[in-house]
């Protein structure tokens, strides 16, 4: 039945309920999802979508991948949780699974991305002081402007963005922030002989997929390893194959001294992250120093097991590295026939294209808004970049249907 300005459809019900009765602390586009499956999303009247965000890189393996909605649904009907006051049958496999998936001694698992980044942190912390013989509470952490770590108190402390950072001081102290992709920046701050360690994204997403120039990431690891400074890769959005590799710092042969993985590691079914060190880092905590009730439970175990199965079995690294170069030619494409798209970057399926504002006020927001109108789904980030990164499992005649309807929202827009 059509619907008369006295009936909501399913769309403007959920809408008004999100802005009555939820925080206003995001401002999604008004699509309102009921189904995933692969690549696509479909709204609540039924309108499919190609799915460019992919929960921010947290579906990596598609919406609703049967191998690992199986594993779940086998698992959840036989144990989810026993917190870690006790042994439970899964947790030993997953660990031991997880280590020699990405070639450490140690996992911590966590739940979130940002408990993820808060435990690499205190490990930073803790190492310094048992490790390297930093005095106590003088331990100093290096960050880069332009971070996402995520939106704890500590994080937001470490963050350069006025939205993430400001109105929530006092901030935590110890914190070094220098710019992104600067290597003299970081050798000047490892002079301090009481760093800890330096972390940073490989590639900066938030900020707009910001891909630092070819052997940044090698002579920052080698910087550090010349002062007795921990290397710590945020690889929660870059990790998992999203880059055309299994991870970003694979691209320049880095093996990070602490690895923080999250998002994909569950393939987007719940949330599942992680922290990777050897024994020499990863030893220094001790019972009772760092926990959680729900990190480690059997569920997510069975979950990020068939998550990085899928990774691997269906080459999903290979197949980002592929499809990745398809698309950034044709978003060139559209560089090059249209003065207001700007640029295009990134690498593997980690993509942004930068969007100049019209002369008339529109922004990349309206024309993230004619994309879904054209069936893509895609969020702005930072006013002017669109970013692009659809899940792996994504073909090549999809890749052209999905980049034919950029080029149509973007015909549009001029």
């Amino acid at each position: 039945m059509p619907a008369t300005q006295h009936q909501e459809t399913r769309s403007q019900r959920s809408i008004r309920l999100e802005d009555r009765y939820g925080a206003h602390n995001y401002h999604p586009l008004p699509v309102v999802l009921e189904r995933g499956e692969g690549i696509f999303l479909w709204d609540v009247e039924g309108k499919r979508y190609y799915d460019f965000l992919s929960a921010y890189s947290a579906v990596n393996q598609g919406h609703c991948h049967p191998k690992i909605i199986g594993a779940l649904t086998a698992q959840a009907g036989k144990l989810t949780l026993t917190s870690r006051a006790f042994f439970n049958d899964v947790l030993g496999e997953y660990e031991e699974y997880l280590a020699g998936y990405f070639g450490y001694h140690k996992v911590l698992p966590m739940n979130t991305g940002a408990e993820a980044v808060e435990t690499a942190l205190k490990l930073a912390r803790k190492w310094g002081y048992t490790r390297k013989g930093i005095p106590r509470d003088q331990a100093r952490i290096i960050v880069c402007g332009g971070n996402f770590h995520g939106r704890t108190i500590t994080i937001v402390s470490a963050s350069t963005d006025p939205d993430s950072r400001g109105g929530f001081g006092p901030y935590t102290p110890g914190i070094d922030v220098i710019p992104y992709n600067n290597l003299p920046a970081l050798q000047r701050a490892l002079e301090h002989p009481h760093v800890a360690a330096f972390m940073l994204e490989p590639i900066q997403g938030e900020a707009g997929v910001m891909v630092p120039d070819p052997g940044y990431l090698r002579d920052a690891f080698e910087a550090c390893k010349a002062r007795n400074v921990l290397f710590m890769a945020d690889e929660v959005q870059t990790g998992i194959a999203r880059t055309g590799k299994l991870l970003a710092c694979d691209h320049e042969g880095v093996r990070p001294d602490v690895l923080i993985l999250g998002k994909a590691l569950s393939g987007g079914v719940l949330p599942v992250s992680a922290v990777l060190a050897d024994d020499e880092v990863m030893l220094c905590i001790k019972p009772g120093e760092h926990g959680s009730t729900f990190g480690g439970n059997p569920l997510a175990g069975r979950v990020a097991i068939a998550a990085l199965e899928v990774v691997k079995q269906e080459r999903l690294a290979e197949n980002a590295e592929r499809m990745g170069h398809l698309f950034r030619e044709a978003m060139q494409t559209l560089v090059d026939e249209f003065d207001f798209v700007k640029l295009v970057r990134g690498k593997g399926l980690l993509n942004a294209v930068v969007i100049e504002p019209r002369k008339d006020g529109r922004t990349a927001w309206e024309l993230c808004l004619l994309m879904a109108e054209n069936g893509l789904l895609a969020k702005p980030t930072h006013g002017d970049i669109i970013r692009f990164a659809p899940p792996l499992v994504i073909g090549k005649e999809d890749l052209n249907t999905a980049c034919a309807i950029i080029r149509r929202s973007v015909e549009s827009f001029a």
